[in-house]
């Protein structure tokens, strides 16, 4: 079993760090915290990291995932800047936008079912770069798949990730779009069910309340959790997340 981890999300849009809720990306307002008075990503970062010790990331470009407009420069700066790891979310769509991403020092690459045209573009990444540089994005809203592709539309969740474990996926992160910003507790039976039949790392974001919340995710063998809005509204204490780890 690997450490469990505690990730701080960053999400970024107009190149601003932002509070993301339910998925409703256009009401996306800049990110406020007790932690930082700053909503420039690379400060933030900056202060999360020298203050507060944090030294891996979960990155949304957002951006890149609406817009196609990815952050390049932004990410050559914070990459260039801070000693930090970086899991990053650049709303992949081909095979060429995995090679481009692998030219910087990322952690690992999400590889999002909402953006990627086709799910050869895993088993081409796969082979590319193998498995322990690849994270899947398993994306929903209300625990409905969230993709372009066809043949993965409509199906169950639990199928999709059968499938990924097939694939030879070694991590993935569960991300249902409508929980994000709403500190909803607890863990999803379809959460559970997953965690029976994929033998890999599963990381979830969204919904998390607060840090029984985090204690009961490691107690079901979850591989770590991505925290924005408890952490940052201070529901969630840095120290107590120290003690956790």
């Amino acid at each position: 079993m690997t450490e469990f981890k505690i990730i701080p999300v960053i999400d970024i849009l107009k190149k601003e760090a932002v509070h993301a809720i339910k998925g409703e990306r256009e009401n996306y307002k800049s990110l406020k915290s007790y932690l930082f008075d700053t909503s420039n990503p690379v400060e933030i970062l900056k202060e999360l990291y020298e203050k507060y010790n944090f030294n891996q990331f979960y990155i949304a470009d957002l951006d890149a995932i609406i817009k196609k407009t990815p952050n390049y420069e932004l990410i050559s700066k914070i990459l260039a800047l801070l000693p930090i790891d970086i899991i990053i979310d650049p709303g992949i769509i081909s095979i060429d936008d995995v090679r481009h991403y692998f030219r910087y020092n990322i952690q690992k690459l999400i590889i999002g079912l909402e953006t990627i045209s086709d799910l050869e573009i895993i088993n081409k990444s796969l082979k590319l770069f193998g498995s322990n540089q690849i994270i899947v994005s398993v994306d929903m809203y209300n625990e409905v798949i969230l993709t372009n592709i066809k043949d993965v539309k409509g199906r169950d969740p639990k199928d999709i990730v059968k499938d990924l474990s097939e694939m030879d996926v070694k991590s993935i992160i569960l991300l249902d779009l409508i929980k994000v910003g709403q500190k909803l507790g607890g863990i999803s039976p379809l959460y559970l069910k997953i965690r029976k039949i994929f033998g890999g790392e599963i990381y979830v974001g969204g919904g998390i309340k607060d840090l029984n919340n985090i204690l009961l995710y490691k107690s079901e063998n979850f591989s770590g959790v991505l925290i924005g809005t408890a952490l940052y509204d201070g529901t969630i204490k840095v120290k107590d997340l120290k003690m956790l780890t």
